[in-house]
């Protein structure tokens, strides 16, 4: 064992459990996860929910859909529609917050009182996305033949529109309760338990498919070594940094000076976690689940009926250019996430620094350094960028080469997903102690 590490012993994890605070989090975290859970087996009525279960696993879109609800669409529950309206509506209301002022102005000015007001207009659009989203799932119901026969379709329609609604809004209150009471990020901790549950489902399948043929034991073994290199690529994404030296002044008080010591400011290359990953799948999914209704309906032959099937093809999360649209977005994003997070602000960064008269080493304080710092941010956040959609690729295109394809589901997407949630709760766990000063724990 390396000098200076240990493992942390009964007596560590004890003092864990009851620092103050962490344990009435962890449980009701944990309590909040089992409620959504128990609400995934609620289903609506009038739904032959056989039916549709083996048409979304036969669907690719549908399939990837229900992977990210926790099986919740597969089951036509109430919470069918998931966290998707809620993240939908937060990444439309972040990318209206950089072009409408008065949005940008809540968001950047008005503190903590813009930002509640800027949460509650999320909130509005969410219902509104969700009763949409509800009417287009209900009627991609109809067109499949899922509804038993003897309904009335106008009530039916009514009242799971609303249902379904009322499910996604009691998902987005039960993700915020989460995220402000509990421990990590209340959305992302909904999709990795949805992500969490569908293993067993995949395990299975591949087993029954190595059974079938005996042969690819050996490319299932280089499939899963593929997915722990993976994984262990993520942490490194995850956890890296790029230091920038800082020097501070020094300060004579009496016949005492202090100050003088080199410090650095922390950039990481990832800086938006896993949120880019989220936020390209939610997006890239809106379109992809329209196309699929579309495609049920009696188009006549036409140009529109060219333009669908394209549409289709395009957006199809098995094809080759919906993983090349993935990758861009991926990308994209995460430039956009670190743009909008407040500690890697270029300028700010400079006045502050400036404020308190220290500098980055041989760069003249002011703009000189705001343009130093969003040139090192720069080439971090697109080296981070280029490895979080390169990554996102590798677990897919190895599926492909080694023709286990059952574990596309927990691959590429859903692996970043889990390892990047994981990482996220454990970290914030570790903050959590540190701020009741439990270094002894934590020291390596």
């Amino acid at each position: 064992m390396v000098q200076g590490m240990r493992m942390p012993t009964t007596a560590d994890l004890m003092s864990m459990w009851n620092a103050s605070g962490l344990k009435e989090k962890l449980i009701f975290t944990f309590g909040m996860l089992v409620l959504f859970r128990l609400g995934i087996h609620l289903p609506l009525f009038g739904i032959n929910n056989e039916y549709f279960s083996n048409l979304a696993s036969q669907n690719n879109i549908l399939g990837f859909l229900d992977l990210f609800s926790g099986g919740a669409l597969g089951k036509v529950s109430i919470f069918a529609l998931g966290i998707g309206p809620y993240i939908t509506s937060s990444i439309i209301m972040q990318l209206m917050a950089v072009v409408i002022p008065a949005l940008e102005k809540l968001q950047k000015e008005d503190g903590e009182a813009g930002r509640r007001k800027l949460s509650q207009y999320t909130r509005l659009f969410t219902v509104v996305l969700a009763a949409f989203q509800g009417f287009i799932f209900m009627a991609f119901m109809a067109k499949t033949g899922a509804i038993t026969a003897g309904v009335n379709h106008n009530m039916f329609y009514i009242s799971s529109v609303l249902t379904l609604t009322a499910g996604s809004v009691l998902v987005m209150w039960m993700s915020e309760l989460i995220t402000e009471k509990g421990i990590g990020n209340g959305g992302s901790l909904i999709i990795f338990v949805g992500i969490l549950s569908g293993i067993p489902l995949y395990s299975s399948r591949t087993a029954q498919m190595i059974q079938g043929q005996p042969s690819l034991g050996w490319n299932l073994m280089l499939l899963l070594t593929i997915f722990f290199i993976t994984m262990v690529f993520i942490v490194i994404m995850q956890e890296a940094i790029r230091k920038v030296i800082i020097v501070n002044p020094k300060r004579q008080v009496g016949n005492k000076v202090y100050g003088g010591v080199n410090t650095f400011i922390p950039f990481k290359l990832n800086p938006g976690g896993v949120m880019p990953i989220i936020f390209a799948v939610a997006i890239l999914l809106f379109p992809s689940t329209i196309l699929s209704i579309v495609g049920q309906a009696n188009l006549p032959p036409g140009v529109l009926q060219d333009i669908v099937v394209t549409l289709n093809r395009i957006f199809n999360p098995s094809g080759l250019t919906y993983y090349a649209i993935y990758f861009l977005m991926i990308v994209a994003l995460t430039f956009f996430y670190a743009s909008i997070m407040p500690n890697m602000q270029p300028k700010e960064i400079a006045d502050n620094l400036k404020k308190y008269g220290s500098s980055i080493p041989g760069v003249k304080p002011g703009r000189p350094t705001a343009d130093a710092l969003d040139n090192i941010l720069t080439k971090t956040i697109f080296i981070g960028a280029m490895g979080l959609g390169c990554i996102a690729l590798v677990p897919a295109f190895a599926s492909y080469i080694t023709g286990i394809t059952t574990l596309q589901g927990i691959g590429a997407t859903s692996l970043i997903i889990m390892v990047g949630v994981a990482l996220d709760f454990i970290n914030q766990i570790k903050t959590h102690l540190l701020a009741r000063n439990y270094e002894t724990f934590l020291k390596e």
